[in-house]
């Protein structure tokens, strides 16, 4: 062996050796009220059952009336919706906050909520979860993510010695969250590199988030690279971006529901999507009412019609530009 590659070898073994062994039995699946009106997914190989459509923690955030976005959770909530999505981050916080103030009074039972956390490090992934708990009003989170693994780089930054999956490991064994996976809008191969890197230090993600939405199979496609090896490793598959923001219907090549029907028939666990007001929750119980997979012939119609305006990115912007990119502006998140 040369010395260069034992230099590595060496490294990834000392790596490895700092990462507790996850040999703790998994938790129990926790059984929550389902409604006859909503679907509901398999969570991966986790055991727990969730809705189908998540409730994005971003647009509860939005509302200048904290009661607005308080009442849209609760009425989201009673229409069946048990996926909860946010993020350290979101709205300097504020969609913690009132994520945590809509889950009082028995809420908190009824879902499974998930967070993100944008440290690299330790260190500033235990200060972004302590902050977490406390805005969310809980000593547990079911899920918290590794946020915007958008470079060639993070993996590397959260797989090091003090990196923060030493400490979202531990935050699991002290019983804080439950489950650990990561989300990312860039680049596949910046999500099958974190996959790779979690293989090389023999860790299992229970969830990875990406665009999955009609323009994608066309450009830098996730559906197309990703889904296929999250499948195989048995890691559940979320789904963000079906409108990408608002610029996917911009274009004028599809409707909500017949997107949100796409990402429906996709093989996920949960198509994530922005809910910030009454009519757009109801839009997103509709498509879960109405649904029924698409065939063959129905995709390929919907990418033929996407295909033109899908080729050059531009209308995922997430993809394309810094548009979205928090941690970019603000790399003193990462730590």
């Amino acid at each position: 062996m040369e010395r260069r590659d034992f230099l590595k070898t060496a490294a990834a073994a000392s790596v490895s050796a700092a990462i507790p062994a996850q040999s703790q039995a998994p938790s129990h699946p926790i059984k929550r009220p389902e409604s006859p009106d909503m679907i509901y997914r398999e969570l991966g190989t986790t055991g727990e059952r969730v809705s189908a459509i998540g409730m994005g923690g971003y647009h509860l955030g939005k509302q200048k009336d904290p009661n607005e976005s308080i009442q849209l959770l609760h009425a989201g909530i009673d229409r069946g919706l048990t996926f909860m999505d946010n993020c350290w981050d979101y709205n300097d916080g504020i969609s913690e906050v009132r994520m945590g103030q809509g889950l009082r009074n028995g809420y908190r039972q009824k879902v499974f909520l998930m967070t993100k956390m944008d440290g690299r490090t330790a260190d500033e992934y235990n200060k972004q979860l302590e902050q977490s708990l406390g805005r969310l009003q809980t000593d547990m989170i079911d899920l918290v993510q590794f946020h915007e693994v958008i470079r060639m780089e993070d993996p590397d930054r959260i797989f090091a010695p003090g990196g923060a999956i030493e400490a979202a490991i531990a935050a699991r064994n002290a019983g804080k969250i439950r489950y650990i996976g990561f989300t990312g809008h860039k680049d596949p191969a910046v999500h099958l590199r974190m996959l790779e890197t979690a293989q090389k230090h023999s860790f299992h993600f229970d969830t990875v988030q990406m665009p999955i939405n009609v323009m994608d199979a066309h450009f830098r496609s996730f559906t197309k690279e990703v889904i296929p090896v999250a499948l195989k490793q048995g890691i559940g598959i979320l789904a963000m971006k079906t409108f990408g923001d608002h610029f996917i219907l911009a274009s004028n090549t599809v409707q909500p529901i017949e997107a949100l029907h796409y990402g429906l028939t996709q093989p996920v666990s949960v198509v994530i999507t922005g809910i910030d007001n009454q009519q757009i929750l109801d839009q997103a119980c509709e498509a879960a009412r109405t649904f029924k997979p698409l065939d063959q012939t129905q995709i390929s119609s919907l990418l033929a019609r996407t295909a033109t305006a899908a080729s050059e990115g531009k209308f995922e912007l997430f993809k394309t530009t810094s548009h979205f990119d928090g941690t970019a502006q603000n790399p003193k998140w990462l730590g």
